[in-house]
Parts: structure tokens; sequence; C-alpha cells
């Protein structure tokens, strides 16, 4: 992770408490570097379980307060949709997604 120094900073994140069922993680991450490669590396890299589900949302720079996240849609407040410039997603099954702004 140490090579995302600089680029990416956390503003929120969000797991359940289910260790025997799927778990799920949201991270709201402000791009300090806006390459889709770059993006794409960090979801990667961060933590998924098998059966589980992992979401990040990727904010511009002009978010700079914590943002609260929840595990279902709309999983933070929905005046903040504008501000995201892209999102990553792995399914259960490890199938990854990754779209511009935020999915429809």
């Amino acid at each position: 992770m140490e090579r995302f120094d600089g680029k990416f900073e956390e503003l929120g994140h969000y797991r359940n408490e289910n260790n025997t069922g799927p778990v799920v993680r949201v991270y709201a991450i402000k791009a300090l570097d806006t390459s889709k490669e770059w993006m794409r590396e960090y979801g990667d890299a961060m933590p998924h379980t098998k059966y589980g589900r992992t979401v990040l949302f990727f904010f511009n720079e002009e978010i700079g307060q914590e943002v609260k996240l929840s595990p279902t849609d709309p999983y933070f407040p929905e005046d903040m949709r504008p501000y995201v410039i892209a999102t990553y997603q792995k399914s259960p099954m490890g199938d990854v997604s990754f779209t511009d702004g935020y999915p429809k």
C-alpha cells in the first residue's frame, strides 16, 4: 500500500460485523491522483473476503470532509454523488467492475 501514498486519502469506511456470512466493505476515497489505472490498482489492493462485497467510491478533491457510509444504496448522502469520479466494485465471486462516476 506504500506505493499509493500521496495518491489517495480515505474519507470513510464501513464494514459490517458479520464474520460468519458475507462481509460488506464500503470505502469513500479522495483521489489525489485521478489516473484510472491507479484507482483500479488501489481497488485491487483493498481487502476482500470470499463471498463478500467490496465497494470503493473515488471522490474528486472538492470533498474534504469525512463521509458517513452505509452497506446499501444509497451508500452516502445523495448530494455527494456529483463528486464521485469512479466506482470500483468486487462481487462475492471476485468479479471486478470499474466505472466512471456513480453506477446507474
